[in-house]
């Protein structure tokens, strides 16, 4: 049986990522808080939806916060550690995100947790929030609030409460946004009206057979071993071939995240019933969703010749249908709270041509509103050709990564009610933005910053909305277990002996730093982890074309070279002629590439 509750400060619905990260961080506030969960799992798309290779805040100046936290607890606990495959610096099994997630909410004496709860209802008085009703265990309970926080994958407590969202697209006279459609595309192409969000995926996990494997993992499979693959995914391995396809999202063990978005098992058809509020049709959706990608996962292995097997990797107290279906469906988007703030797709853009860094979000007097940093690239899934998208990537460390941009704090608040925060991918964004605000780093830290900013804000005694953001800021740069950063730096690491003080330099004086414009010297080289699974290289290493690099080690072994480090990025971008270099690093040959953290001394 649940306790008997009858008031919490803060009450967080939702088991997504960001509705995790912003239970643990209003409990280790201060706050009492209450996370009610409809499932069996924690974490949402870093666990309970398999996204287990996650995009975005790859680079070390943007692994803060509770992302840095958690993927330095994941290397810790995968005794292979996270550099499997070539969609991502980091893969991990599930089950392992999902132990770490549960360690925190355990060890919180504030933080309470009740799976298994369907939402009733949701209590206002005037511009509050006052209490939410819900089901757990056959029993309705009611339980009274400070501060609310929607933290699920599709804004579920949103329409419950009548606070104002948006789900769907919005056209390009509304914000100007370059990738927008127009309003008469709106009105009369029927794609929009059947593509209503992003399509989401229902991951099935499979598993590589190591008889399989030659001595060359990179080697390519025999021709012979594969045979054409069916309609509708005749054309999915067109664009890399099939055993790219299949280590895309390679895990430890050999285990493989199948989320293949060219013709793979993406699902596009009847979303609308995800928003209905009908739980028939949501079964049916959800039946066609797992049938379609376990058909999937079966042509692959046809086509493999048995390389590629079921893999289980989701234990039945998960909630799974399956051992290797994930316990819910990877949703890239869903409702979207209208905020005081509105990220929309300028916002996330380079300031200019050659730039590398967007706009500060300042308010009317000049001060950083910002309270997390993201830098994916943006990508929007639907059927058909990729949507063209105003391109925000750059050349560093010998690979592509994503411009980094902020997001402000009123983005998180709702319009409506002073004491309702969004820590999921339902804050305030633009349909357009949202392919780049979705990403399981960013929503770790944009969760971390509401709850946060609810301990904060029952600390001082005002709603959220009154909030000083300034206030909020130093409590995330000064946090003592996940410091997170509000301010682009490309030159400060999270490990930089001064990160703090760069953080906030940059309140003091709002100024991003471009990519390059400053060295990070002597004292960010000193101080990088020592990583367990890295090796020493010695070889050469050359500049070849567009920004990539070529390592020959004395044996004669050719690999990509790249990096997460800025002190080796400005390294690298001096090495013009090819010449002798110890390195230190670790060699992925699903990549392939070597990464590089430091010269060996």
């Amino acid at each position: 049986m649940t306790p008997a509750i009858d008031a919490v400060d803060v009450l967080v619905w939702g088991g997504g990522t960001g509705g995790i990260a912003a239970a643990i961080q209003a409990a280790r506030g201060g706050a009492t808080t209450l996370l009610l969960t409809p499932g069996a799992w924690l974490g949402g798309m870093v666990s309970a939806a398999g996204v287990c290779c996650p995009d975005g805040n790859e680079l070390t100046p943007w692994q803060t916060g509770l992302w840095g936290a958690f993927l330095r607890e994941l290397e810790r606990r995968e005794p292979e550690g996270l550099d499997h495959n070539w969609v991502s610096c980091f893969g991990y099994r599930p089950t392992t995100a999902e132990a770490i997630l549960q360690d925190w909410v355990h060890a919180e004496p504030k933080l309470l947790w009740w799976p298994g709860c369907r939402l009733v209802a949701v209590e206002r008085l005037g511009s509050l929030i006052a209490a939410v009703r819900l089901e757990i265990e056959g029993e309705q309970r009611r339980v009274r609030c400070r501060v609310v926080i929607d933290g699920s994958d599709r804004g579920d407590l949103l329409p419950l409460a009548e606070a104002p969202f948006r789900l769907g697209w919005e056209p390009q006279e509304q914000w100007d946004e370059p990738s927008a459609p127009s309003q008469h595309r709106l009105d009369s192409e029927a794609f929009f009206r059947e593509q209503p969000v992003q399509s989401p995926t229902w991951v099935v996990m499979g598993q590589l057979q190591s008889d399989r494997l030659a001595a060359d993992p990179v080697r390519g499979i025999d021709p012979a071993l594969t045979t054409p693959l069916p309609a509708p995914f005749e054309r999915a391995c067109e664009a890399f071939g099939l055993e790219r396809t299949l280590t895309y999202g390679r895990l430890p063990g050999g285990l493989v995240m199948l989320n293949w978005p060219l013709h793979g098992n993406d699902w596009h058809w009847g979303l609308e019933r995800a928003f209905a509020g009908d739980p028939s049709q949501e079964a049916a959706l959800y039946g066609e969703m797992q049938a379609h990608s376990l058909r999937f996962a079966e042509v692959l292995q046809e086509a493999s010749g048995g390389w590629l097997q079921l893999g289980e990797a989701f234990p039945k107290e998960a909630g799974s249908p399956a051992p290797w279906l994930a316990a819910m469906p990877y949703w890239r988007e869903g409702r979207r709270l209208i905020g005081r703030q509105t990220v929309i797709e300028q916002d996330l853009l380079p300031q200019a041509s050659g730039a590398s860094v967007a706009a500060l979000p300042l308010d009317d007097a000049g001060e950083l509103q910002s309270i997390a940093v993201g830098n994916y690239a943006n990508d929007h899934h639907y059927p058909g050709p990729d949507w063209p998208l105003a391109p925000k990537s750059c050349r560093w460390g010998g690979r592509w990564s994503g411009t980094p941009f902020c997001i402000p704090y009123g983005a998180l608040v709702s319009e409506a009610f002073d004491n309702l925060l969004a820590a999921d991918k339902a804050f305030s964004t633009s349909h357009m933005a949202n392919g780049a605000t979705r990403l399981q780093p960013l929503i770790l830290n944009v969760g971390q910053a509401a709850g946060a900013a609810a301990a904060l804000a029952v600390r001082v005694g005002v709603p959220p909305a009154q909030l000083a953001v300034r206030d909020l800021q130093n409590v995330l740069i000064a946090d003592p277990l996940a410091p997170s950063a509000v301010a682009p730096l490309w030159d400060t690491p999270w490990h930089h002996p001064q990160w703090r003080e760069r953080q906030e330099a940059v309140l003091a004086n709002p100024q991003p730093f471009e990519q390059g414009h400053a060295a990070a010297g002597s004292a960010a080289q000193a101080s990088i982890p020592i990583d367990r699974h890295e090796q020493l290289w010695s070889g050469r290493v050359k500049a070849t074309s567009n920004g990539d690099y070529s390592f020959t080690s004395s044996s004669g072994e050719v690999w990509p070279v790249i990096t997460l480090e800025p002190s080796m990025h400005e390294w690298l971008s001096q090495q013009s002629e090819s010449r002798p270099v110890a390195l230190i690093g670790h060699a992925n040959p699903w990549g392939p590439w070597l990464r590089i953290s430091r010269l060996a001394v």
